[in-house]
């Protein structure tokens, strides 16, 4: 059976509930170790609709499971509280549909106000799921909200009309009538097991973001199907690792953005996400963090940055990463059209950097080669023509999977 079809069975729930018994009596320390994060999806600003009296169903995809969740609900970008009055978590069933929808409470209570720029983790909820999966996390909204997105969810969402109330408890999906393409609210989903090591973050803009994992060729869409190489990546590490040394895996990828935030030709709209900005809320809030995969800089060159202020940018995020105990694992500048002679100075600049000594020069933990992997051999600064998406800059799903296949797991267990 494949891995999508793959299940837990009465065993092994067992046994991973016992573990977690044991974990318990360690105090906070041990609780800490149960928790990894298992789905994230940052948010980068305000969607442009209004809930009103309404709920929303959103899909989120597992790289590990467990036998509980913890569901993150952001206010990053808002300007005034945000209310939540309602929750729900269960195991998606296709489409708007789900499996036995849990209550999901925050401090013991069925509603939590998120203030503006702020963020809430709601309490444990009993929830048994497997690597691959997919989770509905259902919400109502009963007052009026804008609320924040993520808008590549690559995959439907849902919502209900407005003024349709609470559909939260619902099982079926015929209250939700609409389809959107981002994600809303929800930004992460930790899991709890104790048997996991880690969860490793791929970091960086639309590369990461997974733009190009739903064109499976001319006239071929793959949406809601997670073929994003982090996806790839998480299959590969649950097929391939020891369950000692299983980790999660949680994309913290936004589109358009930049490393350094001195790009003079920034657009507006990417503004504050440059990964300076990003780092605390989108890679060291999250849980069980070991790793980073730090995949940043093609928009920083278009954006004309020169090498300097892209370094620059690097040795701060790297320091900080060192700081907090997770090793970071970097990917030279891949391959775009259009750039100039001296965008590609600077990116050979940038990739001479990162190569040296495996290590970024001594400033990361080690390096993986992804602009080896999609230049095109015959001309080096373009991406190989049967891993374009079409755009010259990111890579279909074939190109994904090769991106996956090229990590090394072992260096990602720490061997």
């Amino acid at each position: 059976m494949g891995l999508r079809g793959k299940t837990i069975t009465l065993a092994a729930v067992a046994t991973l509930a016992l573990t977690a018994l044991l974990g318990s009596s360690t105090g906070a320390e041990g609780a800490a170790r149960m928790w990894f994060t298992s789905w994230a999806q940052s948010q980068q600003g305000l969607a442009g609709v209004t809930l009103n009296h309404q709920s929303l169903r959103m899909i989120t995809h597992l790289s590990q499971g467990g036998d509980a969740i913890r569901v993150r609900v952001q206010n990053t970008f808002g300007t005034a509280p945000l209310t939540v009055d309602q929750v729900t978590a269960g195991r998606s069933a296709g489409a708007p549909a789900v499996t036995a929808p849990k209550p999901v409470t925050f401090g013991g209570r069925p509603a939590v106000t998120v203030p503006a720029g702020g963020e809430a983790w709601s309490d444990d909820t009993p929830l048994v799921t497997s690597p691959d999966q997919d989770v509905a996390i259902s919400m109502y909204v009963a007052g009026t909200a804008v609320p924040g997105e993520h808008t590549s969810a690559l995959r439907d969402n849902y919502l209900t009309p407005p003024g349709s109330g609470s559909h939260v408890a619902d099982p079926g999906g015929a209250a939700y009538t609409r389809k959107v393409g981002a994600t809303y609210l929800v930004s992460a989903v930790d899991v709890r097991n104790p048997a996991l090591k880690g969860t490793i973050v791929p970091f960086g803009s639309s590369v990461v973001d997974g733009t190009g994992s739903t064109n499976c060729g001319p006239g071929c869409t793959e949406t809601g199907t997670n073929r994003r190489w982090t996806d790839d990546l998480a299959r590969r590490i649950v097929a391939g690792l020891p369950g000692r040394e299983q980790l999660a895996v949680a994309n913290a990828g936004i589109g358009g953005t930049t490393s350094s935030a001195a790009c003079p030709g920034m657009p507006e709209g990417v503004k504050g996400l440059d990964a300076l900005s990003r780092l605390s809320r989108d890679v060291l809030a999250l849980h069980g963090v070991t790793a980073v995969i730090y995949y940043y800089g093609t928009n920083d060159l278009a954006d004309n940055c020169t090498a300097a202020p892209i370094l620059d940018s690097y040795h701060q995020a790297f320091q900080r990463l060192r700081d907090a105990g997770i090793k970071v694992y970097v990917t030279p500048v891949t391959p775009r059209p259009g750039y100039s002679d001296q965008n590609n100075r600077d990116r050979h600049t940038v990739g001479l950097f990162v190569k040296r000594g495996n290590n970024c020069s001594g400033t990361c933990t080690a390096t993986a080669d992804f602009d080896q992997v999609l230049a095109d051999p015959l001309a080096p600064n373009r991406i190989d023509p049967a891993y374009d998406n079409g755009d010259g800059i990111h890579a279909n799903i074939a190109g994904q999977r090769a991106l996956a296949d090229f990590v090394a797991l072992p260096m990602l267990a720490g061997k």
